[in-house]
């Protein structure tokens, strides 16, 4: 990914914190040296540094991908920028977003209680702990049936790269403006893209 310095983020465990935040993504291979792409549900494991989940049994991409180096994009929140929320003229529009990158190798898991067990997390972590819907002996019959239709898998993560483009490279009243002109808008990423520029300016991840 092309990043340029201002907007280059360096902090794995801030990186981590939006894939969990933002773990919907875009798993990218290449299959008879074409580019092929999926998007797939993820959870990840911190300490062993690995990212878990699955293809529908039909999705074709599973069966030449192991040992291939993966790229898997988390987009966040994007937003347009205006020049004329700026002082002057002499500007153009842009465009401020927020993602992570992950490159690593994949491995296809084949043992049955290893793919529940990713199930369990991926339910766990949308679910929540407190939820009266979970993977047990309750429903785990049924849950091992529908399993034979998935391939799961997991990648080791090689390498991050986060982006925030976040108007870094224009002056504090700059963003300080477009900070007001985005909590203004309808639109839920205008918002969100201003939030963060917030905590961008005061400091924070």
């Amino acid at each position: 990914m092309y990043i340029p310095k201002p907007f280059q983020m360096e902090d794995e465990s801030v990186m981590f914190d939006f894939i969990e935040q933002h773990n919907f993504g875009i798993l990218i291979t290449t299959q008879a040296q074409h580019p092929v792409g999926s998007h797939l549900p993820f959870w990840l494991d911190r300490e062993q540094r690995r990212m878990y989940s699955h293809f529908a049994r039909p999705n074709e991409q599973w069966r030449d991908i192991e040992d291939q180096e993966a790229l898997i994009i988390f987009p966040g929140p994007h937003t347009y920028i205006s020049p004329t929320w700026y002082e002057t003229n002499q500007s153009v529009p842009t465009w401020n977003y927020v993602s992570v990158h992950v490159y690593g190798k994949i491995t296809i898991i084949d043992d049955p209680s290893e793919v529940l067990g990713s199930l369990g997390k991926l339910v766990l972590q949308h679910e929540g702990p407190d939820s009266a819907y979970t993977l047990d002996s309750s429903n785990q019959a049924f849950v091992e049936g529908l399993s034979a239709g998935i391939v799961a898998f997991q990648c080791e993560i090689a390498k991050l790269e986060g982006k925030w483009k976040l108007s870094q490279n224009h002056s504090r009243a700059r963003q300080e403006n477009v900070v007001r002109q985005l909590e203004q808008s309808k639109h839920e990423d205008a918002r969100s893209i201003a939030a963060q520029m917030k905590r961008n300016l005061e400091g924070g991840p």
